[in-house]
């Protein structure tokens, strides 16, 4: 008998509803068989556009109780899960407007040019959707990353049908928003099935198996991930994964910008690192700052933030566990430090940067989560600091370049600027990289040294870019990475371990991973598909023999 599947709320601990039973093997095989069932469904354009839009006008006509119900499985706010949810609409439809432009088919045609050695044979070519999507929800984005969220979006916008992983931290917001999918897609005239849901570890495992399941899309951590896309590769016929699974987001504080606004720094870092309670993918977590009198008060100003904002809830007492864990054995290490050491270990003050102190609010005992079986959820955010040296080269503190999933980060003070190099030259690949720079350095000007280094002319804005450049997929000055804008030119990917592939889950260009090239060669005009017939009946972008053409 399969296991039931249980709505949990964070904040207690306590069941709020079964909401299904686990999927076995035989129920996984359903779900992706009547998804493949339902994949000719998908192949006319407008209608595809279509039901994207009308799935995004669902969820926002019962947008506050798919919020009430997010926010009671996640802890993530009513306010945050408002934003999402209208991001999450915004998507859907921003894919249809992809579709209806049609530009994503790639089409291009060369005609047939005997006078060429050899001679180039009539050429023309489009993508097709790749079939069945296996999508593995997120965690801490209930909407925008889960059942409604991108990877869906941008497969069913290539015409893939969907099988989606629910995350066991939301399921019932994961059955809610399935449903709105699928009523949106019989109100266009589609089966329901080109989106269906399943639930439980072993489905997930079934799903990236299934003969007839194309391609993957997973968010979450690095060990789940990578599990997956050795599955995925181990397949008699391996599919395509694109996972994202860690980050660690590095910022590079500037002396110049230190001494700038060192108030600034500090605190839009406090919230960066805070937002969310620290569960955002692009949290930043590791952060390079002089060790100097501005480096100082960057720290000072970080620490206070950090110190005003009370113990959160993380979306369950397995992450909290996990994330106070990880932050001890950090905090172990001799070179390690507090930014703000906590008064009273067994009562901390209230937002005490240590954040392996105490999280009960107002000093009150912590439940043990092992005690009862049910965790507050509570975590108090902190900072760390550490001498750049440490990280500099291999041993114990390469801890420190590892995600600590929560509201923590780690503060490296350098001593001299090639520090800072000779610890990136050792940081895994991120989704992000930012870095802090003075106006001067901004406008490509001369600027003080760096702790212990040399002015160097003006090119230290652009040196520290080209060396952040490698590290990651979306670079930032003077901004902080938390918060990913839906738009053709973003980009939300980077190196291992921050994603599998050097695709994009947001944006436009997310479709690309859900289709594959086909070229038809000397084939007669009445065999082609209507995208790659000379009349272009269907008015697409195309190049044409090495040229834009523009629609008829």
């Amino acid at each position: 008998m399969p296991a039931p599947v249980w709505s949990v709320d964070p904040r207690t601990g306590k069941q709020r509803e079964q909401v299904a039973l686990e999927s076995d093997a035989a129920a996984v095989d359903r779900a992706v068989r009547a998804a493949h069932a339902a994949r000719d469904d998908l192949a006319d354009r407008t209608t595809r556009a279509a039901f994207l839009r009308t799935a995004a006008a669902l969820l926002e006509a019962d947008g506050a109780a798919v919020v009430a119900l997010a926010d009671a499985e996640t802890a993530l706010g009513t306010g945050r899960l408002t934003g999402e949810l209208a991001r999450t609409a915004y998507q859907l439809r921003a894919f249809a407007d992809v579709v209806d432009e049609g530009g994503y088919l790639d089409v291009t045609i060369d005609h047939a040019l005997d006078s060429l050695t050899p001679p180039r044979p009539d050429l023309r070519r489009y993508r097709i959707p790749l079939g069945v999507v296996a999508v593995y929800s997120a965690s801490n984005f209930p909407l925008a990353f889960s059942v409604p969220g991108g990877d869906t979006a941008s497969a069913l916008a290539a015409g893939c049908p969907v099988v989606v992983k629910a995350h066991p931290d939301h399921p019932a917001t994961s059955e809610r928003c399935a449903e709105l999918l699928r009523r949106a897609a019989e109100q266009r005239g589609l089966a329901a099935d080109v989106v269906t849901l399943v639930h439980g570890f072993a489905a997930g495992t079934a799903l990236i198996n299934h003969p007839l399941v194309r391609a993957a899309g997973f968010t979450g951590s690095i060990r789940g991930g990578r599990a997956l896309y050795d599955a995925a590769a181990a397949r008699p016929h391996p599919i395509p994964f694109y996972g994202e699974l860690g980050s660690l987001n590095p910022v590079v504080i500037t002396e110049a910008a230190a001494a700038e606004r060192a108030a600034e720094i500090g605190s839009g870092l406090a919230g960066s690192v805070t937002l969310g309670v620290g569960q955002f993918c692009v949290k930043p977590g590791l952060v390079l700052a002089p060790a100097t009198e501005a480096g100082d008060q960057v720290l000072a100003a970080l620490a206070a933030a950090v110190a005003a904002v009370p113990p959160g809830v993380l979306l369950d007492a397995r992450m909290r566990d996990a994330y106070t864990a990880g932050v001890r054995e950090r905090a172990a290490l001799p070179a390690v430090r507090t930014a703000v050491p906590a008064p009273d270990a067994a009562a901390p003050a209230l937002g005490s940067t240590d954040p392996t102190a105490d999280a009960s609010p107002a000093g009150q005992a912590q439940t043990d989560p092992a005690a009862d079986g049910k965790a507050d959820g509570l975590a108090r955010a902190g900072v760390l600091t550490v001498p750049a040296a440490e990280l500099a080269r291999q041993g114990p503190y390469d801890l420190l370049l590892e995600e600590c999933f929560g509201p923590v980060t780690v503060v490296a003070r350098y001593a001299h600027e090639d520090e800072i190099g000779a610890v990136l030259r050792r940081l895994p690949g991120n989704l992000t990289a930012t870095v802090q720079l003075s106006a001067a350095e901004c406008a490509g000007d001369g600027a003080a040294p760096a702790a212990g280094g040399e002015a160097d002319g003006g090119g230290r804005g652009a040196r520290l870019l080209a060396e952040l450049t490698p590290l990651a997929g979306r670079l930032l000055v003077n901004g902080w990475p938390t918060g990913v804008a839906v738009a053709p030119a973003q980009h939300h990917g980077g190196p291992y371990p921050a994603t599998t592939s050097t695709t994009t889950s947001v944006g436009a260009g997310a479709i690309d991973r859900w289709l594959r090239p086909v070229v038809y060669q000397d084939t007669p005009p009445a065999l082609l598909p209507p995208e790659l017939r000379a009349e272009n009946p269907l008015g697409l972008p195309r190049r044409v023999d090495g040229r834009p053409e523009r629609r008829p």
